[in-house]
């Protein structure tokens, strides 16, 4: 079939040549900085095209697929770093499609030579870093990367500190092998991946390109006590070499994989545990039962229009697991048929991964601009050449700080990765140094806020640059569009494009005027596109907000570090507002949880006589300046971790998890092994399910308000 995305294969065979001759050598360095150094040279859409124009040479011409051919490798070299492994089954590639037409035709080639219909499984393709555990007697013997396929990187210590990795399978004897090597994806989870970078674009470090980088780096630390402290996690997808009864090889025994059985041979007939490993299926279902982690979102279907719905539902829901993924596999169930269909040199032929549209894109960077923000940081961000990537149209990207865009030399006239991954902001991941031009310009912060023309002033041990005027015009408007917002005063209908039509009407001038637009009603009816509606909607938001606790205020005052969690403690410490406000530094960072970064931030914005005033006005114009009342807190759902998924009638997603951390329970978003409970309203995610198979406890909305009352999970 061909492929519009290609240019013509030469029907030339010199011409052909000339031009395999130019991809060989460019792919196989792309391989060996994705695989070995983690710093890919171009995204995997730029890769998978060259691959494909390869494999269109090689079609049209077979004697340009050679044995050195890129094509005919799995992975790269090994790394002389660490011990080389020698698997004792090959860890193969996968070969790709990407349309539902080109899946289709997969699949019936794949089901041609077999006497029966196949049934499929199909998994979500985790982009992480592959790895092999081999056990013998049911004890880890060996962890190792994929490496070239056939030897990888022995990396079994540093393997050892994930907590989803099993020491010692469990299980009766009868069920566990004499050796088996199963495969699987080390992965960054998204939530924490998103909580490091934050940490570290904040301490001036620079940020991970994305997850899968990041993942390889820390598995491939030499001092596996760093790779402890990185919150990697596992999930089993395969098997290679397996042993049912008597003695088991020396994984580490460079003949042992002569000798080792095809994991597919007649033997597969008896022995222990024979059974569960007559269908890929049984063997995910073997792997659940003796401690290895399985993904739940896994279909076994023997209907053909079924495997490419959940490739459409997971492609249009790619966003929605805790793993970052970039395609589906689909796979042959049967073992008996997968021996029957064999391998290629580099590929099963009985599996296929369907890879979904790129989340990153190359375009030109234009220009650097910077924004002033709530709190005053001053952020650079990257005018682009418009790019689509994931459906939608990239014209901005943030580079976080000057640090960063200096880390990453980024330079103005350069060709740029850019990255979008759900609801993240899309971030300029760095240079295409191979397309840098000769007149590429290095950026600098500019010396004054762009908005008000204040000096800009680094702090002391900080990465980012701040305009320090309160009254900053961009400042004030980002700060009213956030002071509006649900984690702050959550008033309906003062969002950002009416906060700059307020603004712009000098309805508004400081955060502390909002609460005199009751004032102001007919002003506001006399504005264009304004009904009597919309006018009493946003004044009835702005009459609850009145009432909401002083948490929340101190939220919506935009001050430094100052997040929901670290303003509860405050409220909960000293009360409310005048305690606060003259609180001394040391006082703050004895609480508990309140360091003295985030103390001193506290101690400076009070110390700014116009923000004591703003506080003292909004006092005037009827704003609560106390903390929940004790009564409605506890510590009920101590060490209790609770997931919220689906849309609650009595709850809005932020009430539910400020109700649960009120009462001293976790509110997480992803849902393990750890998960104390996970309620599930309308519409419900994949969390469900994953709690399903969990055997997490499922709550529904009323058993949820019963659990905030007892702190009880029912039976």
């Amino acid at each position: 079939m061909s492929d519009p995305d290609l240019p013509d294969v030469p029907r030339d065979r010199a011409a052909a040549r000339a031009r395999h001759d130019q991809l060989a050598p460019v792919l196989r360095d792309a391989r060996y900085r994705y695989y070995v150094l983690s710093d890919p040279p171009m995204t995997d859409a730029e890769f998978d095209l060259l691959w494909r124009e390869l494999l269109a040479l090689e079609e049209a011409h077979p004697t340009l697929a050679t044995s050195t051919s890129p094509t005919a490798e799995v992975g790269a070299p090994v790394d002389s770093a660490f011990p080389p492994h020698r698997h004792l089954e090959p860890m193969l590639s996968l070969d790709n499609v990407f349309s539902r037409e080109d899946l289709a035709a997969w699949r019936e080639r794949a089901a041609g030579p077999l006497d029966d219909d196949p049934r499929w499984v199909c998994e979500l393709k985790i982009d992480g870093v592959a790895i092999s555990l081999t056990y013998v007697d049911g004890v880890l013997a060996t962890a190792a990367t994929r490496g070239d396929g056939v030897t990888g990187e022995t990396v079994t210590q540093q393997v050892l500190t994930l907590d989803d990795v099993p020491y010692r399978l469990v299980g009766d004897d009868a069920d566990i092998p004499s050796l088996v090597e199963v495969r699987g994806e080390i992965y960054y989870p998204l939530e924490a991946f998103e909580a490091m970078n934050a940490e570290r674009v904040e301490a001036g470090e620079a940020a991970f390109a994305n997850p899968r980088n990041a993942a390889s780096g820390a598995l491939r630390q030499k001092d596996p006590a760093v790779t402890a402290t990185r919150p990697l996690s596992l999930w089993i997808h395969g098997m290679g070499a397996l042993q049912l009864g008597g003695t088991a090889p020396d994984p580490e025994d460079p003949d042992a994989g002569e000798a080792t059985p095809d994991p597919t041979d007649e033997a597969l007939g008896s022995g222990p545990g024979a059974a569960a490993f007559a269908t890929h299926a049984g063997f995910l279902d073997w792997c659940a039962r003796v401690g290895l982690p399985v993904a739940a979102e896994t279909l076994v279907t023997d209907d053909a229009d079924e495997v490419w719905d959940f490739v459409d539902h997971w492609t249009t829901h790619r966003h929605e697991p805790t793993y970052e993924i970039d395609g589906v596999v689909v796979k042959v169930d049967d073992l008996a048929q997968r021996r029957q269909l064999g391998s290629t040199s580099r590929a099963p032929r009985w599996a296929i991964a369907y890879k979904m549209p790129p989340i990153e894109a190359t375009t030109l960077l234009r220009d650097i601009e910077i924004n002033t923000g709530r709190t005053g940081r001053v952020t650079p961000f990257a005018v682009v050449e418009p790019v689509t990537v994931s459906g939608v149209t990239i014209t901005y990207a943030t580079l976080h700080n000057e640090i960063q865009v200096h880390a990453k030399d980024v330079r103005i006239g350069d060709t740029v990765s850019v990255r979008r991954a759900g609801d993240v902001i899309p971030e300029v991941v760095g240079p295409v140094l191979s397309e840098r031009p000769d007149d590429a310009r290095t950026w600098h912060m500019p010396a004054e806020c762009p908005s008000c023309g204040t000096p800009l002033v680094r702090p002391e041990g900080e990465a980012h640059h701040f305009c320090e005027n309160v009254d900053c015009p961009n400042r004030i408007l980002e700060s009213l569009s956030h002071f509006g917002g649900r984690k702050a005063l959550d008033i309906e209908g003062l969002g950002y494009k009416t906060a700059k039509l307020l603004l712009d009407e000098g309805l508004v001038a400081d955060l502390a005027d909002v609460f005199a637009l009751d004032r102001r009603r007919e002003d506001l009816l006399a504005l264009e596109g304004w009904k009597e509606k919309s006018v009493d909607n946003l004044l009835a938001g702005i009459d609850r907000a009145r009432a909401q606790p002083l948490d929340r205020l101190l939220v919506g005052l935009n001050i430094r570090h100052l997040g929901p969690t670290v303003a509860k403690l405050l409220a909960r410490s000293f009360g409310d507002m005048s305690a606060l406000a003259t609180a001394s530094v040391e006082d703050m960072a004895a609480i508990d949880g309140i360091g003295p970064v985030i103390a001193e931030a506290v101690a400076s914005f009070f110390a700014i006589d116009r923000n004591r005033e703003l506080v003292d006005k909004m006092r005037d114009l009827g704003m609560r300046m106390t903390a929940e009342e004790e009564a409605t807190t506890s510590d009920v759902l101590d060490g209790l971790s609770i997931v919220v998924t689906g849309t609650l009638e009595g709850f809005s997603r932020t009430e539910a998890k400020d109700a649960i951390e009120s009462r001293g329970g976790k509110a997480t978003s992803s849902v393990s092994g750890r998960t104390s409970a996970v309620v599930v309203g309308d519409s419900p995610g994949s969390k469900a399910d994953k709690a399903r198979d969990l055997d997490v406890p499922i709550l529904d909305e009323a058993q949820f308000v019963e659990l905030l009352d007892s702190g009880t999970l029912p039976t």
